[in-house]
């Protein structure tokens, strides 16, 4: 199953081959969680360590793609290109996304294009930084 989600301006796609609700095990009433679902749990707890909010709702993650075969790429960027805890960011997210059941490989991109602007940032994060 292919998916990908597209971040930009804190609107946030999906496309998927199934349903976007998740599924129930025909074994149980408990919802099934997808490799998505994990994915972003993830990114919600990944956080620049001079900012005290995760890096998606921060919008620096543009696009999550998951293969059929259990490979990951994230297209993510940064508050600024000379941002010191770069290395440090990257590594923290494929490090936990590749820690995930039904990960085989993780691999992080860094754009810079878009910038990221303070807008990108869920309105959650800019009350929790005081820009609201």
């Amino acid at each position: 199953m292919n998916e990908s989600t597209s971040s930009t301006n804190n609107e946030i796609t999906s496309s998927t081959n199934s349903e976007a609700a998740p599924s129930v095990s025909p074994d149980a009433a408990i919802p099934t969680v997808s490799l998505r679902d994990k994915v972003e749990e993830v990114l919600h707890n990944v956080y620049d360590p001079e900012i005290p909010v995760n890096i998606f709702d921060l919008g620096l993650v543009y696009e999550v793609k998951i293969g059929d075969k259990g490979d990951v790429k994230i297209t993510m960027t940064l508050t600024a290109p000379a941002c010191p805890a770069a290395g440090e960011i990257v590594h923290d997210v494929q490090q936990k996304i590749e820690a995930l059941d039904g990960v085989l490989d993780c691999h992080v991109q860094l754009t810079f294009d878009p910038p990221w602007t303070k807008e990108m940032m869920t309105e959650e994060a800019r009350l929790e930084l005081g820009f609201l």
